[in-house]
């Protein structure tokens, strides 16, 4: 025993010692598990340097009086560390570099002593530091290793690295974390690669491949999924969030997962959205099975929406992590799956649910890369259900607001048939700014049709107080042009800023067989009289816009309709339809009208709206409303 410290306890240290010094120097050695082992004995020497003199692990520098045997392994180990031909840094639990080797130092440019006190963070390219920083905080916080892609500056410019971080414990005190730097051309360090690629690995060719080889592989495949998911996330053009989920989980299982499942916080509840798993009747029948199954508060999605803090079961215990099903059997035996991640779905302000994956065992464990990459999907899929619900929350409002803009139903008129159609534009998912309306007005009826510039809320306001003040100006005003005079001051004196409304009037009044018909516009295309033997004419009625100017004065004209005439009104959604380089124009309105002369008022505002859609392809530019009065 020398100094109170058994010899054969030394003899061995001496010995694994040799035998770490041998095996760094070995071809493709795993450099890290060396480290670990030398900060194993490191350790161990502590302890034993702690039991020896009997001062605390935790204590100051080292007496004077330590064996020099002791001292020999110290220096050893500390040689070891600055000597390890890999870029390691020990760091305190706030990030702060408490040691730098050689490598590192070589790596940063700078003497070892510079990084010291520093933070890690500040030798990370600014793009990737709240990264850095946030997985070296989950390390400290979970004791788990991370593999963070990142760059760091170094004396030749940035460089893309892989950094891995592993947490060291010290006995008596807060563990610290090692990290180790490898540019991603090298082999990283962290042992073997991940279960995925390990399990997918079967040709002689793969079986040859690199240990960087099989990290870039796996790495390239996670990218590839990442660009896959957001491809389809993106493609949901319903805005559905059911589609949004069931696209993402049917894309992930047999990809990256046995199963996905995805759970959704309904009224503060979790409820099961949606499963998935291999394409065959029998996983079919399991996945409608689990979908009727709401975790319960003692599951893991339960708690990682709760928390908002993903989980890594590698090798969960718990058969019951995923809850039971009505017969007693866990999910977990049922569905045969042996690893798995939880992950929230969360846009970091608000929590939806949560995905989780899981693993049989012919694919292995899940690791600490498939948790991050799990988190990040968690992430696209929570934007993606937050722009959903968004847009379906604007579409309710767009919805009930434009109902609003246009009248319910038609009337009904001995002797006058109305129809009418509004198709919204296909570039657009906004509130539209055309209206029209028909109403009776002293002894006969109005009919007004118009536009406002722009779309949306605001559009819609100026649309709201057009409509009504020319609906109610009509029990005031005898004479159309009179009531758009009318409207013209109320929207000046509403004060719309530079928003303008188009619009046409018309009076009709039974004369015997004949129906009078007094017609004003504003800047409005004017309607087409289409006559019952087929002639076609299309008014011009001019007129400056309402909301522009305090003098503007209304186009005017009278006409007189017999039994089987048209009077069809439209906006210029129609006339600016475009098909290639060619614009619908009203010569060719004019000769779909004359085509479907004689035919009812509902079926010339189809035939108009068929002439329409199929020569845009469907692409309309603008919102088409259309409306006719035939004399019955």
């Amino acid at each position: 025993m020398q100094g109170g410290w058994p010899e054969d306890a030394l003899a061995g240290m001496a010995a694994r010692r040799d035998a770490l010094r041998q095996a760094a120097d070995l071809p493709r050695a795993d450099l890290r598990a060396v480290v670990e082992a030398a900060l194993t004995e490191l350790d161990g020497a502590v302890d034993a340097l702690a039991s020896v003199t009997g001062v605390d692990a935790a204590g100051g520098d080292e007496p004077d009086g330590l064996p020099e045997a002791v001292k020999a392994e110290r220096r050893l180990l500390h040689a070891a560390f600055q000597r390890t031909p890999v870029a390691l840094f020990l760091l305190e639990q706030d990030g702060t570099i408490r040691r730098a080797n050689n490598k590192a130092a070589a790596l940063l440019g700078a003497p070892t002593g510079y990084a010291t006190g520093k933070r890690l963070s500040v030798f990370v390219d600014p793009p990737f530091r709240a990264a850095v920083q946030t997985q070296l905080a989950a390390a400290a916080r979970t004791g788990t290793d991370r593999v963070v892609p990142c760059r760091v500056l170094t004396s030749d410019g940035p460089l893309d690295v892989t950094l891995t971080v592993a947490a060291v414990e010290l006995p008596g005190d807060p563990s610290l974390l090692m990290v180790a730097i490898a540019p991603v051309a090298a082999t990283p360090v962290g042992g073997a690669p991940p279960a995925d690629a390990a399990a997918d690995a079967a040709s002689p060719a793969e079986e040859a491949m690199s240990p960087a080889d099989t990290a870039i592989g796996a790495m390239t495949k996670r990218l590839d999924m990442v660009t896959a998911v957001t491809r389809s996330l993106l493609d949901n053009s319903t805005f559905s969030e059911a589609v949004t989920l069931q696209r993402c989980a049917r894309l992930l299982a047999g990809e990256l997962a046995d199963w996905v499942i995805i759970d959704i916080d309904r009224g503060g509840r979790l409820r099961r959205q949606f499963a998935a798993g291999a394409r065959d009747s029998q996983a079919d029948k399991l996945a409608r099975a689990v979908r009727g199954i709401d975790p319960d508060p003692e599951s893991a999605p339960w708690q990682v929406h709760a928390t908002g803090k993903a989980v890594l079961l590698a090798h969960p215990d718990d058969g019951t992590v995923l809850g039971t099903g009505p017969d007693g059997t866990p999910l977990l035996m049922a569905l045969g799956v042996t690893s798995l991640i939880c992950a929230p779905i969360s846009d970091g302000s608000t929590g939806y649910g949560t995905m989780t994956l899981a693993r049989q065992p012919d694919k292995g464990p899940f690791g600490v890369a498939d948790l991050s990459f799990a988190e990040e999907l968690g992430a696209h899929l929570a934007i993606a259900v937050r722009v959903d619900r968004m847009f379906r929350q604007r579409t309710q409002v767009a919805e009930a607001l434009q109902a609003s803009l246009l009248p319910a139903t038609l009337p009904t008129v001995s002797g006058l048939e109305f129809a009418a159609a509004y198709v919204g534009a296909t570039q657009w998912q906004d509130i539209s700014a055309d209206f029209y309306d028909v109403f009776e007005a002293g002894d006969g009826y109005a009919i007004v049709i118009g536009d406002v510039c722009g779309k949306g809320q605001d559009a819609a306001a100026v649309t709201a107080a057009a409509r009504h003040s020319i609906r109610a100006l009509s029990h005031v005003h005898a004479a159309p042009a009179d009531v758009l005079r009318a409207a013209n001051d109320v929207l000046l004196a509403g004060d719309y800023g530079e928003r303008f409304v188009t619009a046409s009037l018309a009076f009709l009044r039974r004369r015997g067989r004949k129906v009078q018909v007094r017609l004003a516009g504003s800047g409005h295309p004017g309607p087409a009289v289409v006559r019952a033997d087929g002639r076609v004419e299309i008014l011009e009625l001019d007129g400056m816009p309402l909301g522009l100017f305090g003098d503007a004065e209304a186009g005017q004209a009278e006409l007189e309709l017999r039994q089987g005439d048209v009077l069809f009104f439209y906006t210029d959604g129609v006339t600016e339809a475009r098909a290639a380089n060619l614009e619908f124009s009203e010569d060719r309105l004019a000769d779909g009208l004359a085509a479907v002369a004689g035919r009812s008022a509902a079926e010339t505002v189809h035939a108009v709206q068929e002439i329409v859609t199929s020569f845009s392809q469907g692409d309309l530019r603008d919102d088409v409303t259309i409306l006719a009065v035939r004399i019955g």
